[in-house]
Order: C-alpha cells, then structure tokens, then sequence
C-alpha cells in the first residue's frame, strides 16, 4: 500500500502504512488513546518520527476532547507581572511542567474590571482545558466566572473568600505561610531582639493575613504601631520602614512579609543611617534569588519552592482532567514546607 501524503505533510494514513497497522490503530496511539499493545505504540511512534508527521489538533480535539491548552491567569496588572520575580518564577514552573504534558500556556492578567468579561468568554468558549489561576484577592471576580464557566480550575495560594472550598470544590497549592512567619520571629527573638517589627502584604490576600497571623501568634502583645502594610512591592517595603522608624526609631529588627519589600526595607534602613544586622536584623520572605543574591547584606529570609509550586499546580489540574479515569480521584489542596534560609542581615 503506498503511503499518502498531502502535498508534502504526511498523514496519518501513511503513518498507518509505514507501521503496519490500521489507521484507527495509529489515531489512538497518535491522539493518547488507550488499548493499543505496547509494541504496535512503538512501531507508530517511530513511524510519526520517520516521517516527521504532525498530527492535526482539530482532529485530535475530537479525539482526546482535549485543546492541548491550559490558561494561566494572574490577578494583577501587567506592570506587576513582569516587574516581581514571583510571577517569573511561578509561571516557569508551570510552563516546564506542561511541556511535559504536550500543553500550550496561555497567559491572561487584570489590567482592570474590564478584563473579567473578556476573560470570562475565554474560558467560556472552550479555548482551554482547564485554568490556573493565582495571586487573587478577596474580592476578585474570578471564583463566580469559574463557577459560572465551570472550566477545571486549580488555584494558586490558599482562597480567601467565604465558602470557597465548599462552593467550588477548587483544589489549591500554598505554601505553610504561618509556620514559615513563626520560624522567622523566632529566629529575630533567638537572636536577643525585642522589638520586632513587621512590614505586613496586603490585607486581601491570605498569603499576607497568614504571615501577620504567624508573627503574632509569635509576639502576642506586640505593639500596633510596630506592623506596617505594603503591597508586596519594593517601594511599598522602602515607605513602610520609613514610617517604622519615624513611629518607632527604637526598634531592632524587622521581618517583612516578602523579599521585595524586604529589599526596600533595607534601602530606608541605609538612608537612615542604621546598620543591617548590627542596629536593625532583617527577615523577608520567599527566597527570590533575583532579590537576595543582590541585598548587601545578604538577606536572611523564609524559603518556599515558587516554581515547585508551579509545577504542582499543574499535577493537580491534570488528575482534574483526568478525574473519571480508572485511579483518578479528586485531587486534595497541598501545603508545602517553608524553611528559614540564614544569611548575614540576620
């Protein structure tokens, strides 16, 4: 049987041919399908190698019900995307992860209310399989478009709002925020510090409620004009210490609730005269090496695996997809471990 092609695109036909099975044999091996017997998989597989074929993705929609397409949403406007290491370091995590799925990311972010609606009739149209969505806020419309929607979702950081667990029954990766805050008090208080501030995220967002609540299950009677909010940017951290200092110039140390605020933190401290660690010790949090490889003094901080996460956000999404398969069963939400990396600010 001669093998066809398409001008000079092979086909699926004449992949069938140069393995020596029937077509339908080579579309299920081609399109992920079961039942084929691991010997013919591989006279197909070398087949498609052979021939450099490329199978068609509207076919293989049909096929797999699958677009090969995951959407990646970012609650944030692009200035924050691109300019905070977090989102480099998460969004290359769960890119590596789908390569390894044979999926397309698609990146969308909120500019402003608007993009709701666009991004609702994204995900309504079937253009993606599932969504990961991150870094929302309490009051992020995102949930209801997904419960609308009803696109398989796995969430980046503990949700905030009320019932969601329950009314979503979204999976979600963090990372032990509290626990990971308490181990950097300690650590400031081990060192013999006793005034101990803290450069708070922002208030709608769970990640910054956990870690004030670590730093306080810690200090049970800490003074409220020792705690500052930021929003997690470097400035934010630069204009918090300024006011710490201003409020309460006798303090000794300070643990902000991440890197980049931890980082202008440090740039008040200077300006100011005061010395890191010897007047002031520092703590951040996340572990950004982008950041901490450029602090001087090197900035001791809580350590969470950004881009694990990443990955693991994908995981969970497949086993979604997947659920109704043999072995497959609703993912559970995972925490992953923190650790406090000692370096020289404290």
């Amino acid at each position: 049987m001669p093998e066809q092609t398409t001008g000079s695109r092979p086909t699926l036909e004449a992949v069938a041919a140069r393995a020596g099975v029937s077509r339908a044999t080579a579309s299920r091996v081609v399109n992920g399908g079961a039942g084929v017997r691991p010997p013919l998989v591989d006279k197909v597989r070398q087949a498609v190698e052979e021939l450099g074929y490329v199978p068609n993705q509207a076919a293989r929609t049909l096929v797999t019900r699958r677009n090969g397409a995951v959407a990646v949403i970012i609650a944030e406007p692009e200035f924050r995307i691109f300019s905070d290491p977090f989102f480099e370091q998460q969004v290359r995590g769960i890119s590596r992860e789908l390569t390894a799925y044979d999926s397309q990311l698609v990146l969308l972010w909120v500019e402003g209310p608007g993009d709701y609606d666009r991004i609702a009739r994204y995900l309504g149209g079937g253009h993606v399989d599932g969504a990961l969505a991150f870094s929302l806020h309490n009051d992020d419309e995102l949930p209801a478009i997904i419960r609308r929607v009803q696109v398989p979702t796995v969430f980046g950081g503990r949700p905030g709002w009320p019932g969601a667990a329950s009314e979503l029954a979204v999976p979600y990766v963090d990372c032990d925020n509290r626990g990971g805050a308490r181990e950097a008090v300690r650590h400031l208080v081990s060192l013999g510090r006793r005034h101990i501030a803290h450069i708070a995220g922002p208030r709608d967002q769970t990640s910054a409620l956990d870690r004030i609540d670590g730093y306080r299950d810690v200090l049970l009677d800490a003074d409220p004009e020792l705690v500052r909010q930021g929003d997690f940017t470097a400035d934010s951290g630069a204009r918090a210490m300024a006011e710490l200092l201003d409020r309460r110039p006798g303090l000794d140390a300070v643990f902000a609730a991440n890197d980049l605020m931890a980082s202008g933190a440090l740039r008040t401290l200077r300006e100011r005269g005061r010395r890191v660690p010897q007047d002031v010790a520092l703590v951040g949090f996340d572990d950004m090496a982008s950041v901490v490889e450029t602090t001087d003094p090197a900035l001791t901080t809580v350590r969470q695996d950004i881009e694990g996460m990443g990955r693991l956000m994908v995981r969970l999404l497949m086993r979604v997809l997947n659920e109704g398969e043999p072995g497959a069963g609703a993912p559970a939400s995972v925490i992953t471990p923190t650790t406090l990396v000692r370096r020289a600010s404290a």
